[in-house]
């Protein structure tokens, strides 16, 4: 049990070395062009590489804490839910080129610190499909998020119990045969990516000999297939207004703002809790990503300052009547 809790503190303090790096003489807001600024004359290849070294240490640590009993296994499960949960969206800064100085840097980290391991789809896949079809045409039909939140359920017309079923997909029989055929899709070789299967058998691998089944079922297949793919739709779900943008022209903030929105403004306690866990790495600023996708996480709450608010700023996920599930509801026809 020590050397569990060591671990996972010993990870947590890694990923501190990328936090310290990027935020010295970080300004408390400023406009994009000050905040790339500063990200360039910070940027490196080396906190990056640490910083999912030290995602993975904590995962370890899970892996061993699974061992320990009931407890220790569904602590595990949720905790190593939660890192997978990362990885993806350090790999989603990786994506857009802002995670290490280089290219090849930035490739490198999201293929071997996310995607081959988790088995998902190939770096240069992800960016075609998030940089060039999500990003210029969010919430319009040429996005392929709304193919997905169809293929949930999430339509005009839904019913209220198919509605409430699409806010949990991932659970669902639907939703786990999606994730299972994604999943097997992913691992299936191809030119130049042929050890995605053998990179997901070595985590499997790695699990079991650190904390046997315990953590090969409650350190990497339940996260895998259940728990870390509900944390990333619920983050797709607050992404943006999907059903009923508000669409408008000018400059790409004036955009964003009409088609995005920021969960949590007036309550810190609740905008931390998501930020370490389901929105993290600026998951939560997806406005000021989206206005502009250039900036690392490190700098989206500075330029949030600088900005004016997007059009729907809801106090709550799924109750209240300002929360984003009512909105969701409300637009498909509830």
């Amino acid at each position: 049990m020590l050397l569990a809790l060591s671990l996972i503190t010993a990870g947590i303090l890694l990923r501190q070395a990328d936090r310290v790096r990027f935020r010295l003489g970080r300004p408390r807001t400023a406009n994009a062009a000050q905040l790339i600024a500063v990200q360039r004359a910070r940027a490196n290849n080396a906190t990056p590489a640490v910083l999912v070294a030290g995602q993975w240490v904590q995962i370890t640590g899970y892996w061993l804490l699974a061992a320990h009993g009931l407890v220790g296994a569904v602590v595990a499960a949720a905790g190593v839910a939660v890192q997978f949960r990362h990885l993806q969206e350090i790999s989603h800064h990786a994506v857009h080129g802002v995670l290490a100085r280089t290219r090849r840097a930035n490739h490198v980290l999201a293929e071997l610190g996310a995607h081959l391991p988790l088995g998902l789809a190939p770096v240069a896949v992800r960016r075609r499909r998030h940089v060039r079809d999500h990003h210029p045409n969010a919430t319009l039909a040429a996005d392929p998020n709304l193919a997905e939140l169809a293929q949930a359920g999430l339509c005009p017309g839904v019913g209220r119990g198919q509605f409430a079923a699409a806010l949990f997909f991932p659970l669902t029989a639907p939703g786990v045969r999606a994730t299972a055929a994604t999943l097997a899709a992913n691992l299936r070789p191809r030119p130049g990516r042929y050890s995605a299967a053998v990179a997901v058998a070595l985590v499997l691998a790695a699990a079991y000999a650190i904390g046997g089944w315990a953590a090969v079922l409650a350190g990497v297949l339940l996260p895998r297939l259940l728990l870390y793919p509900l944390l990333a739709w619920w983050s797709l779900l607050v992404e943006h207004t999907w059903f009923d943008p508000e669409l408008r022209t000018g400059t790409a903030a004036e955009i964003e703002a009409g088609r995005c929105l920021r969960l949590y403004p007036h309550n810190r306690v609740l905008a931390a809790l998501a930020a370490a866990t389901w929105l993290p790495y600026g998951d939560l600023h997806h406005y000021a990503h989206s206005a502009h996708p250039g900036l690392r996480w490190d700098y989206l709450p500075a330029l949030e300052r600088h900005l004016p608010p997007p059009h729907f700023t809801p106090a709550a996920l799924f109750t209240g009547r300002g929360s984003v599930v009512r909105r969701h509801r409300m637009a498909l026809g509830g």
